[in-house]
């Protein structure tokens, strides 16, 4: 795991631990909960849409103004054009120019154009805009400009009336233009928080409802089952739903039962290395007086009883080793390999000898390897570890329960491909059922037989790995199980392939 990964896991790991000592975890705020922000991002997400609907509504609005004042004053001078050849005079010119909103109007007609009525003609005209055709983007553009730099500016409008040739110039201010302006954006600002707010309260309470409340009622399961794990009543129940989050409940709910389970295991398992401790204490202590006293074999006359004294002595001597290494096998470790190059068919003979198969029970042993095949491995080790493979086969033999014919049969066989060692050990037995197939090296799970702990093939697992090795279960066309084991040699270092050249020299 990466430096940066495990301080990440030692932070979240003491937050955890630190609300845990609390007795529970903070409550978070209304605004700080994810009910709460998705509120505030529903508003958030309606406004930035109100202000992109805002640019060509406000520019839709200049446009039907200006369009308004223009309908205006082309009503105004078709009526004064009408009036011809009498001019209109200055008192009326100038109400009819209030009315409009306007300083002046012209007339444009068969390709000339009159000045209809003028109060003050400005000196300069700051913007012109032409309404027959205005192109979007430009409409919007214009309606900006308006409404931040103007207020203060001279502008010219024109265009035709209706759909003759006739043509309407007006001169006016754009100070009721801006203002006007400003009254519709802030009315849309008033709407667009209004109806922002109710849609983000309607949304807010159906997710609260569909999302948030399971949510809770998941992470407040959680919360209590990590308190309790061993209490049934903390076990989360879900509603029977379809959606994502009664999947994940039901998931939970699994996992839980689940984990409870294991809880329960280790709890046994823990009672059991307890008990196991204390057999193993006084098992040590009948060991050593039985030791003791096979010494003494060894000074008998009897030869055959000299012929059995040493591997007696060798065998009390493994369960010696063995009640020592129990309390480190329950503590999950084992004592590292103390390698050496050991010939291996001098190892499953002695494997051999300690079964002590009855001639009366018909099950064959047979060795199959040169009686010059080294492995590079601990005695000890790879002796608990085919002894173990070698027992359960011969237990599987011995079961009653082959059919009639067939040969009992205990075959180990060892080859040396380059650097690894590949040792297989083969029975004619029944087989190993499913289930403990499936929960195969798997202690007090994957025994093959009733009443079975699976020990003994999750020690030889074990052991294997500490050799860097591998052991699997190799499916046969025939009936019977085969165990394959592969274990590689030490790589040289080149300082001691260098001492032993001068050694050699």
């Amino acid at each position: 795991m990466p430096v940066q990964d495990q301080g990440e896991t030692s932070r979240a790991e003491n937050i955890v631990a630190s609300e845990a000592a609390k007795g529970s975890y903070p409550r978070a705020g209304m605004f700080s909960r994810l009910s709460g922000k998705l509120l505030w991002l529903t508003v958030f997400f309606i406004m930035l849409a109100e202000i992109l609907i805002f640019f060509p509504s406000i520019a839709s609005m200049r446009v039907r103004w200006l369009e308004d004042r223009l309908n205006t004053a082309a009503a105004a001078a078709i009526v004064i054009d009408g009036l011809q050849p009498v001019d209109l005079p200055r008192a009326l010119q100038k109400e009819t120019l209030e009315a409009t909103g306007t300083k002046a109007i012209v007339l444009r007609k068969d390709g000339t154009s009159r000045l209809l009525a003028m109060s003050e003609m400005p000196t300069s005209v700051d913007e012109s805009y032409d309404l027959t055709d205005i192109p979007p983007l430009t409409a919007m553009r214009d309606a900006l400009d308006t409404l931040i730099f103007g207020g203060n500016r001279m502008i010219r409008v024109y265009g035709a009336v209706g759909e003759t040739n006739t043509g309407v110039e007006v001169v006016m201010k754009d100070r009721p233009l801006r203002k006007a302006m400003l009254v519709y954006a802030r009315n849309v600002l008033l709407l667009s928080i209004l109806i922002s707010l109710f849609t983000g309260t309607l949304i807010f309470f159906a997710i609260n409802r569909i999302l948030i409340r399971p949510i809770r009622k998941l992470t407040g399961s959680m919360q209590q089952f990590a308190a309790d794990p061993e209490n049934p009543l903390h076990v989360y129940v879900g509603d029977g739903g379809r959606d994502e989050l009664a999947v994940a409940g039901r998931n939970l709910t699994s996992m839980q039962l689940e984990l409870q389970k294991t809880l329960k295991q280790q709890k046994n398992l823990a009672a059991l290395g307890l008990a196991v401790s204390k057999i193993n204490h006084d098992m040590r202590n009948i060991l050593a007086s039985a030791q003791l006293m096979s010494d003494r074999l060894v000074d008998v006359d009897d030869p055959l009883v000299k012929s059995f004294a040493p591997k007696l002595l060798r065998t009390i001597d493994r369960a010696v080793g063995y009640t020592t290494e129990v309390l480190s096998y329950g503590k999950a470790t084992e004592s590292p390999p103390r390698r050496r190059r050991l010939r291996l068919y001098e190892l499953v003979q002695e494997v051999k000898d300690i079964l002590a198969i009855e001639p009366q029970s018909g099950v064959e042993f047979i060795e199959q390897m040169g009686p010059d095949l080294e492995v590079d491995a601990d005695s000890e080790q790879l002796f608990r570890i085919i002894h173990n493979l070698c027992r359960n086969a011969l237990q599987a033999l011995t079961s009653g329960e082959q059919g009639a014919g067939i040969v009992r049969r205990i075959t180990v066989a060892a080859q040396r491909v380059g650097s690894v060692v590949s040792i297989t050990v083969d029975d004619t037995g029944p087989g190993m059922p499913l289930k403990a197939r499936q929960n195969l090296f798997a202690a007090f799970r994957g025994s093959a037989r009733s009443g079975g702990t699976g020990l003994g093939l999750t020690i030889a697992r074990e052991l294997v790995l500490a050799h860097g090795g591998t052991i699997a279960l190799v499916e046969k066309p025939s009936v019977g199980t085969q165990f394959r084991i592969e274990i590689p040699d030490r790589p040289v270092s080149l300082e001691d392939y260098r001492s032993r050249s001068h050694a050699e020299k």
